[in-house]
């Protein structure tokens, strides 16, 4: 199954679909479950697909070898002519975001490295940062630092933030055990929270110029070493 390891350096690309229905969404998945099903390309490693939870909608967490081989595949005829306009059809937004890792951590009671995959019962937390190329750097050095106490709280198992390509924007990938123990974590009042953590959420806010958030299961999950 795809892992998160920082040791390889994949360009990550997040395709992250907003949908105005829940049947809309099943639509996406499915045409995206065909991809991935059939996905040869030079230099794809992984596709893994999530379907939204607290909001219709998708988000394919692809893995890709280079930038190069990544706008081969965008290149490709059927890609411009059929695939691309097919997903702005199903979908109300979509975002196509190419991202490197920047940081990982997860609780020290579970394995190493992070694993995503259907066969798993993670409750799947997606954010998307946006913000100012000037203040990207700092947003990273912000949100992206060992944190002990997350670690304690219940429920925890990995967060992962992701630096976008083209400077805008920050991504935050994170895993909890289920939807119970996240939303009691996200809805926790901040006086409750340590000192530190809540002077770097004060900070990361005012570098955010904007916020796009769901959470999802994995439906799918592919890797070209495992076919």
């Amino acid at each position: 199954m795809p892992l998160i390891t920082p040791d390889d350096h994949y360009l990550t690309l997040f395709n992250v679909f907003e949908t105005e229905t829940p049947e809309l969404q099943d639509e996406v998945l499915e045409a995206m479950r065909d991809i991935v099903d059939n996905a040869d390309y030079p230099g794809w490693i992984s596709s893994t697909l999530h379907a939204g939870v607290d909001f219709p909608g998708t988000a394919n967490f692809i893995q890709w070898r280079s930038a190069a081989d990544l706008q081969v595949r965008y290149e490709g005829q059927k890609f411009q002519q059929k695939t691309v306009p097919l997903f702005h059809k199903l979908s109300r937004t979509v975002r196509q975001l190419k991202t490197e890792l920047a940081f990982t951590q997860h609780h020290p009671a579970l394995e190493d490295p992070i694993e995503f995959s259907p066969d798993r019962d993670d409750h799947t937390v997606l954010i998307v940062l946006d913000t100012r190329p000037e203040d990207q750097r700092e947003l990273l050095d912000t949100l992206a630092v060992p944190d002990e106490w997350i670690k304690t709280v219940p429920g925890y198992r990995s967060h992962t933030y992701f630096r976008g390509l083209d400077g805008t924007f920050v991504v935050n990938y994170a895993q909890w055990e289920s939807k119970e123990h996240y939303d009691a974590f996200h809805t926790l009042p901040e006086e409750q929270r340590p000192a530190d953590v809540r002077a770097g959420r004060d900070r990361a806010r005012a570098l955010v110029t904007g916020r796009q958030a769901n959470t999802y299961r994995v439906t799918r999950s592919r890797s070209a070493a495992t076919g």
